[in-house]
């Protein structure tokens, strides 16, 4: 069993909700005491981030507006221009990405639930981000999960460009786990298209018996991703049931087995098959019971955390903190739980390689970690 660190202690000390003028704690880790501090406040329930090349944060808040954050910690108005979200159960306004291109185009990327008729499913959408940050013109929708159903729960969704410009696109089985497993819907997907929405050719399942948009399918609900740094390869965390949160690296075709298997069990209880029972599907890197409801991740590249490089950063919603995977090749070597006390629902690195945590909250906050000073 690999150990999980966690600090208690700064467990208790952040177990009542933070006072105005206590907003810089530390807390131990493995490398080294971490600073704590709240750069940001006043956001509701900030569900995703995308750093701008000025150093501005864009932020995603689940009740349906985007917000820039800038560089010491001010939150700006509502950005003009965002779609209609249906804000109810866990949808929302989810995530938000921008365009390889973006210093050129200004092109920004963001997903979100939408209600259709037969229910809600999540759909992708882009715009252009004015000059000064305040609107977003001709937003235009690229993609719509389908079928929309009645369910107000596991919409996925995480936005993430690969080296080659393919966007890929997480989405949850939205609470109808049976259709995870028909390659002819968008339900517990991993879908790659191009940036105006189109479908590559080479996805596998074009001319195929299934939606042209999959790349990989049998998901539950994957609210993390990531590309590999050094392989340009999708990375992915998913939320199991009564445990089994999963690691996986989606390959392309591949089913991952839910419902059919998984190292949790259904909330009633009942006992689900092992995934090594049924060599068929595809295996996880690796799992978590109890599990840490993952939420956001990013692989650390910078210079700050040195120790760090290369180990994945992710958002523990019921772990309260961030779970921080040391990866050698394509397992995992270790981890850590970075315990802060509340549910975390992004992670992303600043440009000067501090670590940055959005917390699920009403009074959501951005956090920020870097190397305690020296006593």
């Amino acid at each position: 069993m690999l150990r999980i660190l966690i600090a208690s202690s700064f467990l208790l000390a952040f177990g009542a909700p933070m006072l105005a003028q206590d907003r810089s704690r530390s807390i131990e880790s493995e490398t080294g005491r971490i600073a704590v501090e709240s750069f940001a406040e006043g956001l509701e329930h900030p569900w995703g981030a995308a750093y701008l090349p000025d150093g501005a944060l864009l932020v995603t808040e689940r009740p349906g507006r985007l917000r820039l954050v800038s560089t010491d910690g001010a939150v700006s108005d509502p950005i003009d221009g965002v779609p209609n979200v249906l804000a109810s159960g866990q949808g929302g306004l989810l995530d938000v990405a921008l365009d390889l291109d973006f210093a050129n185009n200004r092109t920004v990327y963001l997903s979100y639930s939408e209600e259709r008729r037969g229910g809600a499913a999540t759909s992708v959408g882009r715009g252009r981000l004015d000059e000064n940050g305040r609107a977003l013109s001709n937003f235009e929708v690229i993609f719509r999960q389908e079928p929309a159903v009645s369910s107000r729960h596991h919409f996925g969704s995480r936005l993430v460009f690969a080296p080659d410009g393919k966007l890929f696109v997480t989405l949850g089985e939205r609470g109808k786990a049976g259709q995870a497993q028909d390659a002819n819907n968008h339900l517990g997907t991993v879908v790659r298209i191009n940036p105006d929405g189109s479908v590559p050719d080479d996805n596998p399942f074009v001319g195929k018996d299934g939606a042209d948009e999959i790349w990989s399918y049998g998901h539950r609900n994957v609210q993390s991703a990531a590309i590999h740094p050094e392989t340009g390869v999708l990375w992915t965390a998913e939320m199991g049931p009564r445990g089994g949160d999963e690691l996986n690296i989606p390959q392309a075709g591949k089913n991952y087995g839910w419902p059919v298997v998984s190292w949790g069990r259904h909330y009633s209880g009942e006992r689900i098959p092992d995934p090594s029972t049924r060599p068929e599907f595809a295996a996880s890197v690796h799992s978590w019971t109890p599990v840490i409801s993952p939420s956001g991740m990013t692989f650390y590249t910078g210079d700050m955390f040195a120790d760090w490089r290369g180990d994945l950063l992710i958002g523990g919603l019921s772990a309260k903190g961030i779970v921080r995977v040391r990866i050698d090749g394509e397992q995992v070597a270790g981890e850590e739980v970075l315990a802060l006390g509340r549910r975390i629902r992004d992670v992303v690195q600043a440009p000067d390689g501090a670590v940055m945590a959005l917390t699920d909250e009403r009074a959501g906050r951005i956090l920020r970690l870097s190397p305690a000073a020296s006593q």
